[in-house]
């Protein structure tokens, strides 16, 4: 069996990874749309990373409105403590004499260290290699989250190819069905016309039998619909290849609805027999379920 290669405008994407004290989560979510549309939703500091992930998902897909999410977390930051000795030995020195003065406890190390400026507490600058390690890491999460988008969109493509597919053969079905219908039109119209002359006439055999045959001529002419069908024969023939190329095919599948519609409705306007205007139509409702379908597909 052919792998099908559709691929859907909507799908969803997920990755996660760790190094270090980093832990975080890539989301991407996808929904149909007329162009390239991507949005971030990432922390600050990482802002030199929007254009990488717009460049790395433009390689990947061509069309669908994008939403990209970044949650990173870091589990502990590492601290540098300074004592301000000079300052504590005075602050002790101070407390002894003023314990035996006044016959009071001394006050305990804790109670000193947390005087201000005596305990200074920073957060120690990162380590620029670890800062390009979790960076690296983050873009190979990253691939990989792209990785189960593009995966989740074929996997959709591929139930919306079935369903474009059984639509393509319900259309192909009504267009024989109604080719065999449109057939036998010059004869029920050169049977209507006779009728109607027969009805206004009383001598039908004294009526000039080539203006009778002229008049069906005009009417079958202009109730031909040969060439509609034989287009829409055309366009069904091209549906089925474009399901099944390489690449993306909406915008295609979109122009090619178009036709099938200018078609069918040329088809109802023509048509002179009940039957085939109710091939028409439902040949219109067909195909109004294929432009929906493939609104999503890329």
């Amino acid at each position: 069996m052919s792998i099908m290669t559709l691929s859907s405008m909507t799908g969803f994407g997920r990755a996660q990874g760790q190094i270090e004290n980093y832990s975080w989560v890539w989301e991407i979510r996808s929904v149909n749309g007329k162009a390239m549309d991507v949005r971030m939703r990432i922390p600050s500091g990482l802002d030199a990373f929007d254009q990488h992930i717009k460049t790395t998902l433009s390689k990947v897909f061509s069309r669908g409105s994008i939403n990209v999410s970044l949650q990173l977390q870091k589990d502990s930051s590492e601290v540098d403590v300074k004592v301000n000795e000079g300052a504590l030995d005075k602050l002790i020195n101070i407390a002894k004499q003023a314990s035996q003065k006044h016959d009071l406890p001394m006050p305990s190390i804790d109670a000193l260290l947390a005087i201000r400026d005596v305990v200074e507490i920073s957060t120690m600058e990162e380590d620029a290699q670890k800062i390009i390690n979790r960076d690296q890491q983050l873009k190979l999460s990253l691939e990989d989250a792209i990785a189960a988008l593009k995966k989740s969109r074929e996997e959709e493509g591929a139930a919306t190819y079935i369903m474009l597919k059984n639509i393509l053969d319900e259309i192909e079905r009504l267009l024989k069905e109604g080719e065999k219908i449109a057939a036998k039109q010059p004869e029920l119209l050169k049977n209507k016309f006779l009728a109607k002359v027969n009805a206004l006439i009383s001598d039908i055999k004294g009526f000039d039998q080539d203006r009778v045959t002229q008049e069906v001529v005009i009417l079958a002419t202009k109730a031909d619909v040969k060439e509609e069908t034989d287009r829409l024969v055309a366009h069904i023939a091209s549906a089925k290849k474009l399901l099944k190329q390489k690449g993306p095919v909406g915008r295609k599948l979109d122009f090619l609805t178009q036709e099938f519609n200018r078609e069918a409705n040329t088809l109802c306007s023509k048509s002179t027999d009940i039957k085939l205007s109710n091939i028409g139509l439902s040949l219109k409702t067909a195909i109004d379920q294929f432009r929906e379908q493939i609104q999503n597909v890329e």
